[in-house]
């Protein structure tokens, strides 16, 4: 999902830092939705995690048609305020007139995105519950070329057509996520041990949504409120001189992208003890939690390396920009290089607390930690000390660390006191 929007920034770059301002401003808005919308998923996947572990394959039905059902009507609603009222929201977003032209030129098309991403992540939810997390990533597989080959011609043009410029780059990734859809659709066309027919659902479908949506909602919501907070974070950068905030949109999709690796592993430890829950086999419930934190850390020390890598090839990588764009890039490295670590250990707790029911408890945390504490603090530098780069950007591994000590904590409590009688309660089909 995020190599979607790393592909558009990385296309865009040769047409200079303006262009770049306004895909790092798009990208935020697009990327805060499709957040939302994979949070969603991902709180549909523990449910149907837990229905492939009881073996009951109506509850699979009627689990997967509430969520579908449910994330296209959130992105119905996106789609409607991105329509109704994207210029205020681009003149609220930025004051810099240059770049409101091409932000929603961008948003123009990238709003269709939001439909089939929907569709996308609800289908790939279902294969990752039922273990089937090859065909997902096929999927991803087959779009990534059509994105990249596709945005490249659209951005820049061929021959004697005129590229479409950040247009382009929105383009491209709509016809590689329309491609995914269908390969996805495909799939579930021909596994013939999927059976998920309307026809088959009955009178309790309305209130499995009822209550699909009750469990769902309090991760979307954590989720919303952590892209939220990304994007004031994002908003704040762009106070600081254009340099540093072109500097910090280069490397937020790569930061990004990381994260995902260790997002995915806390997901599927997730779906891991779902499934268990839902087949009501736990006696290794507290080996298994132990395990997935420590591959998580060691997931998170790899991406550290990734970053340290990386850190040595952005500037060959983004070519022809200003010094002063490289001079803040160089500056920041330290800090995007530590960050994956801290926030990896925090991520798979995170999930963890999820499957066992947690999630309200996790958004207190998250929401303690970065509107209370984080967000303050680095308008505070920005605003009130006239910071640099370097202390605004510290903020986001400071947030981290402040969640670190309550995340385990709660993790050791709630694993003590989990049993039976909680894990009946977390089944209601």
């Amino acid at each position: 999902m995020q190599s979607m929007l790393m592909i558009d920034t990385f296309l865009v770059s040769p047409l200079g830092e303006v262009s770049l301002a306004a895909m790092g401003i798009a990208t935020t808005i697009i990327s805060f939705i499709l957040g939302l919308q994979m949070a969603l998923a991902n709180g549909s996947q523990l449910v149907l995690s837990r229905t492939v572990g009881s073996g009951v394959h109506s509850a699979l039905a009627k689990g997967f048609w509430s969520g579908m059902f449910i994330n296209l009507s959130i992105a119905l609603l996106f789609w409607v305020i991105l329509t109704l009222f994207d210029q205020s929201l681009i003149v609220l977003l930025t004051d810099n007139t240059a770049v409101h032209r091409e932000i929603g030129q961008y948003l123009s098309i990238s709003k269709y995105l939001i439909f089939i991403n929907a569709a996308t992540q609800v289908i790939i939810s279902l294969f990752n519950a039922l273990g089937r997390t090859k065909v997902p990533f096929k999927g991803y597989l087959i779009e990534l070329p059509i994105n990249a080959v596709s945005s490249y011609f659209l951005i820049h043009g061929f021959a004697e057509v005129a590229g479409l410029g950040v247009q382009g780059a929105a383009l491209g990734s709509v016809l590689g996520i329309i491609v995914r859809l269908g390969f996805l659709l495909l799939c579930v066309k021909l596994d013939s041990s999927i059976h998920l027919p309307l026809s088959t659902l009955d009178a309790s479908l309305r209130q499995n949504m009822v209550n699909h949506f009750k469990e769902i909602f309090p991760v979307a919501a954590n989720v919303a409120m952590l892209q939220a907070g990304a994007t004031i974070y994002q908003l704040l950068y762009s106070q600081l001189n254009i340099h540093a905030y072109v500097a910090v949109t280069l490397v937020m999709p790569w930061i990004r992208a990381g994260n995902q690796f260790i997002t995915a592993w806390a997901h599927s430890s997730a779906i891991t003890i779902s499934q268990a829950i839902g087949s009501r086999k736990m006696g290794d419930l507290h080996k298994n939690v132990d395990t997935s934190i420590d591959i998580a850390v060691w997931i998170s020390i790899l991406s550290a390396f990734f970053f340290f890598g990386l850190s040595f090839v952005i500037e060959d990588m983004y070519p022809n920009l200003d010094a002063a764009t490289y001079q803040s890039l160089a500056v920041i490295a330290p800090l995007y290089i530590f960050l994956p670590i801290v926030r990896g250990y925090n991520t798979v707790h995170g999930n963890v607390l999820r499957a066992l029911g947690k999630t309200t408890e996790v958004f207190k945390i998250n929401f303690t930690g970065q509107w209370i504490v984080s967000i303050p603090l680095c308008a505070l530098i920005i605003y009130g000390l006239g910071g640099s780069i370097f202390w605004a950007f510290a903020i986001q591994p400071f947030e981290e660390i402040v969640k670190a000590l309550p995340f385990r904590h709660l993790a050791r409590k709630s694993l003590k006191e989990f049993d039976e009688e909680k894990a009946k309660r977390l089944m209601y089909d």
